[in-house]
């Protein structure tokens, strides 16, 4: 006897239309971000449509939102991977409710409105108060490169630079004689009645070259004016290293060593509660963290409207003008004063009062030496890592897909937002 099995037949229509809700569960993810979605205040992106009555009927806003938001909780970022899923994948389906906006329209919605999208954070967080997640506590803080969408093999450093205008005007000027024999032999064999303005295109992409060189040359002195001011020294004493470097792809994007060498990059900060919401974000263009700390506890409490109670931070964050700074007020801070090993465990308290002598770093030091202290600052790892893993690993944002300081900073409050929009929703569901 055959064997039985359920009916499968791929060509079959169906009797009714199918209603493409139906086919996901009460519970999925899609349906969370819509519904948050809808209890957000969208004026800001809603505006822009409602005064232009010229050209055909745009796509409805709020479905771009959903459908872009979703897309970043499940770690589809390209707006072309975005088309696709809208064609094949339920769930986008679903959100767009039929609507296949293309890849075009979808990265030009989150270019205009990423000033908006920015403003998501806050409105998540407040929504997560809401829902019964405590006021900010206890953070700690952390930072992670993440890469530009530039190549480090497009960056030139100024002493470089130098070499290469001069070798370029003297291949502009070898050039330019050969052009003046070319057209006095052409003049001598057919007359002087050819016009003859005619630049050789070996010549025009030289001399575009040396004009983008110049250019960048002249960013980098600024640069260097800019950071003589602000160290207080005299004007005019700001001059570029020759090392200082430029990227001709992404200029606000700077080589930082990561993990796995140099890269072209920036800087990204998370501050993370105990329930490991993001409660504070920021992106930097400096290589390393020691400056990021007390403007990071300005941006948490700019973010989340609380100051924290208590901040874990690695030896990154480590100076003595940062814990004086915070000294000063009421956080209750463990800051690692040396880069730890793997695994490695502080020493026992040394036994005694302190000198009187002791700098701000040795009482630092002396309080994470302590059974209380050395329990507290070991919650750091558990509290924030997970989160830069989850971010870059689980969800596989590791390179920004716009250029520029500010819309990169737009993206990634995005990436922050809609990682606080996943906590909800496991929190939840």
């Amino acid at each position: 006897m055959a064997k039985t099995y359920r009916p499968y037949v791929p060509e079959q229509d169906l009797l009714l239309p199918p209603s493409l809700r139906e086919w996901l569960p009460e519970d999925h993810l899609a349906f969370f971000v819509s519904d948050l979605i809808d209890q957000l205040d969208l004026s800001a992106i809603m505006s822009a449509y409602e005064d232009e009555e010229r050209g055909y009927p745009p796509y409805h806003p709020v479905m771009l939102t959903k459908v872009l938001v979703y897309a970043y909780c499940v770690g589809v970022f390209s707006s072309r991977k975005i088309q696709r899923r809208l064609v094949e994948d339920i769930a986008f389906r679903v959100l767009a409710a039929g609507n296949e906006p293309d890849f075009r329209t979808i990265a030009d919605f989150r270019k205009t409105h990423l000033t908006a999208l920015k403003g998501f954070f806050e409105q998540v967080l407040r929504l997560a108060r809401e829902l019964g997640a405590p006021r900010v506590g206890r953070v700690a803080l952390d930072g992670s490169k993440i890469k530009a969408n530039a190549s480090k093999h497009k960056a030139m450093s100024y002493g470089y630079m130098r070499e290469k205008q001069r070798q370029l005007r003297e291949e502009v000027k070898d050039l330019l004689a050969q052009a003046e024999a070319a057209d006095a032999a052409e003049d001598a064999e057919y007359g002087a009645a050819r016009r003859g303005d005619e630049l050789p295109a070996e010549l025009q992409r030289r001399e575009s070259r040396l004009k983008r060189i110049r250019e960048a040359k002249r960013a980098l002195e600024a640069r260097a004016k800019e950071e003589a001011a602000a160290a207080g020294e005299p004007e005019g004493a700001g001059k570029p290293d020759s090392k200082a470097q430029y990227n001709f792809t992404d200029p606000e994007s700077r080589i930082m060593k990561g993990p796995d060498g140099f890269v072209q990059a920036y800087n990204v900060q998370v501050a993370v509660d105990e329930l490991q919401l993001i409660v504070g974000h920021a992106v930097t263009q400096e290589t390393n963290d020691q400056k990021q700390l007390m403007p990071m506890i300005t941006a948490i409490e700019q973010q989340s409207g609380d100051t924290p109670s208590a901040l874990l931070a690695d030896a990154g964050y480590c100076s003595d003008v940062n814990l004086t700074a915070i000294a000063g007020t009421d956080i209750d801070a463990y800051i690692s004063t040396r880069k730890q090993k793997h695994g490695e465990r502080p020493g026992p308290c040394p036994r005694g009062p302190l000198p009187t002598t002791a700098t701000v770093v040795d009482r630092m030091s002396r309080k994470l030496h302590t059974k209380a202290g050395a329990a507290v600052y070991a919650a750091r790892k558990g509290i924030v890592e997970p989160v830069i893993g989850q971010i870059k690993q689980a969800r596989g944002f590791r390179q920004f897909l716009l250029r520029g300081f500010e819309k990169v900073q737009g993206e990634w409050s995005l990436v922050c937002t809609t990682h606080n929009i996943l906590k909800l929703y496991r929190l939840c569901v």
